[in-house]
């Protein structure tokens, strides 16, 4: 059986172990599940501009936060909630588009500093328009009717969804002419646009696949959640844990995303617990490592070599006994 079939088995056991937690666990496990889910499906959206594209985007949280609340104001005018979320992923891929064109004009570390100014703009926006969006304030979004049991596994379920739709697409992505034409503009952009390659046209729709699932995860937050306010929804943390979860795993891969995300959101709670005052330094040392010695991630790790390194070193010692 080749890797990439173990990489497909390994993946669908994931899929299983999310969704069957209910079956198995309370409710911080379950909450954690619906946490590796949610990131996941950010982290593959992201893979699109970053990984593929090789485009350092810092603008995850502004599509999120555009999600969360045009999906919030969408149900808080009457709207059913799959139906908010259709809407509020068609505003956030609208929304991408349209600055897209613009943006993607920059290139290098100009466009990683224009979206990561693209976040706060749209952050003062909705904090500032309190008519409209409750501003400061936040804005509630009515709970689903059951109990706190029958949501956690309704927003688990919408969740993996969400996150296998991403990882679909990225494969559908990577085996078609399109992700090839994305990894050319991560070699070379010049040398891409000479041979035929539409560089603008394929970063554009890179970039608008990398806001698509986002702004979906975004109104389904809200919805799980029953408040977002500007601050936590166009958190810039959140912007730079995605990127930091896809290189983690291994940024431009299929398989790489959901990696990093659900090691990095099990770290992240490993460390919480056990180093409650100095978690984040500990957690950030312990990221900045992995990536400076594995450049490739996690997924590219040499496993193979270390184990018949490590076999070489052990079954000397057994014939010697």
């Amino acid at each position: 059986m080749t890797t990439r079939r173990w990489h497909y088995l390994l993946f669908a056991a994931s899929i299983l172990a999310l969704v069957s937690t209910p079956l198995w666990a309370g409710n911080y496990v379950i909450r954690l599940a619906i946490t590796i889910a949610m990131f996941s499906a950010l982290t593959l959206s992201w893979n699109f501009i970053g990984g593929f594209t090789g485009y350092p985007s810092f603008s995850t949280a502004a599509f999120f936060g555009l999600g969360s609340y045009a999906g919030a104001l969408a149900q808080n005018a009457g709207v059913p909630m799959l139906l908010a979320w259709l809407l509020a992923t068609a505003f956030v891929a609208l929304f991408a588009a349209g600055l897209g064109a613009i943006i993607l004009r920059l290139k290098g570390h100009y466009f990683a500093i224009g979206s990561i100014g693209v976040v706060e703009a749209t952050r003062l926006v909705v904090a500032s328009w309190g008519s409209f969006t409750g501003g400061g304030d936040g804005l509630n979004v009515a709970f689903m009717s059951g109990g706190p049991d029958a949501i956690a596994r309704t927003f688990l379920a919408a969740m993996s969804a969400i996150m296998l739709a991403v990882f679909v697409v990225t494969v559908a992505v990577d085996r078609s002419r399109f992700g090839f034409g994305l990894r050319c503009i991560q070699q070379n952009e010049d040398a891409a646009g000479m041979v035929g390659v539409n560089t603008t046209a394929y970063k554009v729709a890179a970039y608008i696949l990398s806001a698509l699932f986002c702004g979906t995860v975004g109104a389904a937050y809200a919805s799980w959640t029953g408040y977002i306010d500007p601050n936590e929804s166009f958190s810039v943390l959140m912007t730079i844990k995605v990127p930091v979860m896809c290189l983690l795993g291994g940024a431009g891969t299929v398989f790489g995303p959901v990696v990093g995300a659900a090691a990095f959101i099990l770290l992240e709670e490993f460390f919480w617990a056990n180093f409650l005052d100095y978690n984040r330094a500990i957690l950030g040392a312990v990221i900045v490592v992995l990536i400076f010695f594995l450049p490739g991630g996690l997924l590219n790790m040499p496993y193979r070599d270390i184990a018949s390194r490590i076999a070489g070193r052990l079954l000397p010692r057994k014939a010697v006994a």
